[in-house]
């Protein structure tokens, strides 16, 4: 018999599995690709000057270099 799990436990279970959080940016750009049947994002910095992307890698890794990014100001507002 299968006994319910309390809901902070399944809570904190669930956001460890979760796919990695990217602040959103209005300098950033996501290309969806298609690698071995799996759908991934590969990840573009623009910041600047929006002419030459900074490739950041897939989506984990960017996920730490864009949270740690300085330049607060082009953060969306509704992410603070």
């Amino acid at each position: 018999m299968a006994l319910p799990v309390p809901s902070s436990l399944s809570e904190a279970l669930a956001g460890a599995m979760s796919a990695p959080r990217v602040r959103r940016c209005t300098f950033r750009r996501l290309v969806a690709l298609e690698v071995e049947g799996e759908q991934v994002y590969d990840v573009s910095c623009l910041y600047p000057d929006r002419r030459r992307p900074v490739p950041l890698g897939q989506l984990g890794t960017a996920a730490e270099i864009c949270n740690a990014c300085a330049a607060a100001h082009i953060f969306r507002p509704d992410e603070d």
